[in-house]
Parts: structure tokens; sequence; C-alpha cells
């Protein structure tokens, strides 16, 4: 590979960062916007009232924009390790900024009707489904990446590979027996989707190259 196409490739993932940077923060941006202005009535008799019961609003906001934030951060991360791209790969990365850019919508309807008793099931599980999709979406994306060292550093040690494709799909797994158990108790289905997503807050494992040639 002469060294234009390796900066003609270098520029390319570049300009997916940038173009998902860019999704990335109207995604973040549109969960604030999803929250009403507060009006008094006969229940909420102060403004005060009336923003203590916007809490199911808040939880949902914090909730979604820390997970925002996390996948906008391994973003970065896994981008690293990606070395090229190509038309599938674009494709995939563009499906899953639609999965994030839809998120705010879930999250809006989960603010919303939280509390509403009737309504908490279809809620809990239209949103566990929200954040399902990244999930899914983000692992697609590293199979077809990872798949014969198609897109990624041929550097990397097989085990390194291996250890972020049982990451992923492991996730992917958690937050379908999350959406599965919010059908039958969502309070815990939601709980298992925040708990996972958490742990994402934990820092990434630093990318391990193959051991170089003995001489």
């Amino acid at each position: 590979m002469n060294q234009q196409n390796q900066q003609e490739e270098e520029l390319t993932t570049q300009r997916i960062e940038a173009f998902s940077d860019g999704v990335f923060a109207i995604a973040i941006t549109l969960l604030i916007l999803e929250i009403r202005l507060p009006h008094t009535d006969a229940t909420h008799g102060s403004v005060a009232a009336a923003l203590v019961s916007l809490w199911p609003s808040y939880f949902a906001y914090i909730f979604s924009f820390v997970m925002i934030g996390i996948y906008w951060v391994n973003h970065h991360y896994i981008f690293n390790i990606y070395q090229k791209t190509d038309h599938v790969f674009n494709l995939l990365n563009v499906f899953f900024l639609m999965c994030i850019s839809f998120l705010p919508f879930p999250t809006a309807v989960l603010g919303e009707h939280l509390l509403d008793v009737k309504e908490q099931k279809t809620v809990i599980i239209f949103y566990v489904l929200g954040l399902m999709l990244p999930a899914a979406s983000w692992f697609l994306k590293w199979l077809y990446a990872s798949s014969n060292y198609r897109l990624i550093d041929s550097r990397l040690s097989p085990r390194f590979v291996d250890h972020l494709t049982k990451q992923y799909g492991f996730s992917v797994i958690f937050y379908l027996l999350a959406l599965v158990i919010s059908v039958i108790q969502p309070v815990v289905g939601l709980a298992i989707a925040v708990g996972l997503t958490f742990l994402y807050l934990l820092p990434s494992k630093q990318p391990v190259y193959r051991d170089p040639p003995t001489l």
C-alpha cells in the first residue's frame, strides 16, 4: 500500500469520526430539549413543586446523556483500531448513528410516562429497546470490520480482538435479556439496562499487539 492510498484511508476514517461527532452532539442536545417547562396547576401549586415532579425526565435525561457520552468516548477508542473503511462499513456506521439519534425519542417517552401505572411497562420496554439498538448496531459494525482483520489493525493480538468481540456480543445479549425481563418485570429490566450501561464507565482495555517475531 503506497503512502497516498494510506493517507486517503486515514482521511476517510477521520471524516467518519468528524461526521459522527456532529451526530453525537445533536443527539445529546436533543435530550434536554425534550424536557418541557413546568406549568403550575391545582396539583403542582408552585414552580418548585412542578420542577420536582419532573424527576422522571431528569433521570431519563441524565442516564441517556451518560450513555451517549460513553458511546462517544468508545467511538474514538475504536477508531484507533479501525485502520480503513469501505462502503459497507460506512453504511453500518450510518445505521449505528441512526440508532444513537433515535434515543432522545424513547428518552422523552420514558420521562413523560414512567409514573403512569397503565403505561409503565410499555414505555420501559420501548426505552430498553432504544438502548439495545445502538449496542446491536455497534456489534454488527465490529463483526464486519474485525472479520479476518478486514478493516482493523493487522498487528492486533487475536486474543484482544476476541476479547472485544465477546464484550460487545455479551452486551447485546444482556440488553436483550433486559428487554425480555421488562415484559415481565419492567422496573427490574430497566435496572439491568441501567447497570449494564454504567459498567462501560470503566476504562476500555488498551490494545494488545502480537509479539514481534524472534530473530
